[in-house]
């Protein structure tokens, strides 16, 4: 297993929420939210990022999926946080597009421990199944807000469907990107001496 690794566990009155997410994986994924699309959005992050990401959440999807998503993004990035330390050696920096039939997305990535969150672009339908478009944007923000990154997503298309799963994609390969470990870095990416 990964050593850089953590696990996270996060209870409310709205999610009860269990994560485990390894940054130098195969791209594995369990993945269990109750909410099917989402389900296939992490685990594309999982698969295109090569992390190892297992999760499982009991959310109120009684009112809606608005407390699984934003929630499933806190710990996740609370776990990626964790998982990258000090950030010793890192590359920190990443940038991809991904396009998927019409629709493309890019993200660009300051692992830096500054979160900031930009978004530029709209969905073309307001839900995928049982998953609300805009949580897309909105999982963007808090992972962001949670793991100290600076993010900036964009989206263009016809097709929500291929919008969101391209949002995912570039997200997964820009931070599998920014988080590996560079071996002719020493120390941390910073003029600083930290992040």
């Amino acid at each position: 297993m990964s050593e850089r690794t953590a696990t996270v566990t996060r209870e409310t009155s709205e999610t009860t929420i269990d994560c485990t997410l390894a940054i130098d994986g195969s791209g594995d994924a369990e993945v269990e939210t109750g909410v099917g699309f989402f389900d296939h959005m992490l685990s594309a992050l999982a698969k295109h990022g090569l992390f190892d990401l297992e999760v499982d959440c009991d959310g109120d999807l009684e009112i809606d999926d608005h407390h699984t998503v934003e929630d499933v993004a806190i710990v996740v990035g609370t776990a990626l946080d964790e998982a990258l330390g000090d950030r010793t050696g890192i590359v920190r920096y990443a940038d991809r597009r991904v396009p998927l039939d019409e629709a493309v997305a890019g993200a660009v990535v300051d692992v830096s421990g500054r979160p900031r969150f930009y978004f530029d672009g709209a969905f073309s339908q307001d839900a995928i199944g049982d998953f609300t478009s805009d949580m897309a944007r909105h999982f963007g923000e808090s992972l962001a807000m949670n793991a100290g990154l600076t993010l900036h997503l964009e989206v263009d298309g016809e097709n929500a469907h291929h919008e969101v799963e391209a949002l995912f994609k570039a997200l997964a390969r820009t931070l599998d990107d920014a988080t590996r470990v560079d071996d002719r870095r020493e120390g941390t990416p910073s003029t600083k001496g930290a992040l």
